[in-house]
């Protein structure tokens, strides 16, 4: 919702105060069209040229997602530290046996199931699920585990930023880009040079738009969309970083509820349940049948 609002602002701003300083939009709005396809087309083509489909397609989710706003919210975060109390809890008082039916079958797991949002998020659920495998493999040494665990979020974060870096690489190009286009305009003035001055002021102005198209888009388009992807993307891996802190605790033989309040006290100020809310969330937190 913010993302629209302020590119409504910027296009208000820009556009209002060049028609309110005297400026024509006939030039603009004849030369747009052609300067747009010359530079969007040009910016989306490297783009193609410069990323492997899987990184194209996760550009296109990206974009999706700088409108959506972070995938987690306060609701989310209140069902994962349910979730881990659950786990932790069973595995302190009936050791690793007690878990296998849902480590190892997610989909079916009664305790799972309660949670559909985090169970369809595969990377939540192999990241739980395989730390707890770590355990019936007897690799439970705490400084160890966790360094796995955090390879594995490293590589998920790199990926998770490919999107917005391949965006802000385009953003960076789009006024080199723009000034091709212009340089285009300039050379088609260049062969009307026996035309009128009104003609070729106006053919001047329209290979101008390329140039201000190229940083317009630049910096008031995709460089904010790069950095809120970015931005979301960041917030969205805190998530994935409270179930390591919370396994982590528990191989420290720590508590269920002093594991699942080191994973709330991790977890963004305006996302972050209050202690009583947690408080009341677990009493109806479900049990293993």
């Amino acid at each position: 919702m913010t993302v629209i609002l302020g590119f409504v602002v910027v296009m208000g701003m820009v556009f209002g105060g060049y028609i309110l300083s005297g400026g024509e939009m006939d030039i603009i709005t004849y030369a747009l069209p052609f300067e747009g396809m010359m530079i969007g087309g040009a910016a989306i083509g490297s783009f193609i040229a410069a990323n492997s489909l899987g990184n194209i397609k996760g550009a296109a989710k990206g974009l999706a997602k700088t409108f959506k706003g972070p995938k987690w919210k306060n609701k989310d975060y209140i069902d994962l530290l349910n979730l881990m109390f659950t786990l932790t809890k069973m595995y302190q008082q009936n050791g690793m046996l007690s878990l296998d039916e849902h480590i190892e079958n997610p989909k079916e797991s009664t305790i799972f199931s309660q949670y559909p949002k985090l169970q369809k998020d595969h990377f939540a659920i192999d990241l739980i699920t395989d730390s707890f495998r770590m355990l019936a493999l007897q690799f439970d040494d705490p400084y160890q585990a966790e360094d796995v665990i955090n390879r594995k979020l490293k590589k998920h974060h790199h990926e998770a930023l490919v999107a917005p870096h391949g965006l802000t690489v385009v953003g960076d190009a789009l006024p080199a880009i723009g000034i091709v286009a212009a340089v285009l305009g300039v050379i088609k003035t260049m062969a009307s040079i026996d035309k009128p001055p009104a003609i070729l002021g106006g053919m001047i102005g329209g290979a101008l738009v390329g140039t201000f198209l190229g940083v317009f888009l630049a910096y008031l388009f995709v460089a904010p969309l790069a950095n809120r992807l970015e931005a979301i993307e960041e917030q969205d891996g805190i998530y994935y970083a409270v179930i390591r802190d919370i396994f982590i605790a528990m191989l420290h033989n720590h508590s269920p509820a002093i594991c699942t309040e080191i994973g709330r006290g991790n977890i963004p100020s305006d996302l972050q349940p209050t202690f009583y809310e947690m408080e009341e969330a677990r009493q109806s937190a479900p049990e293993a049948a």
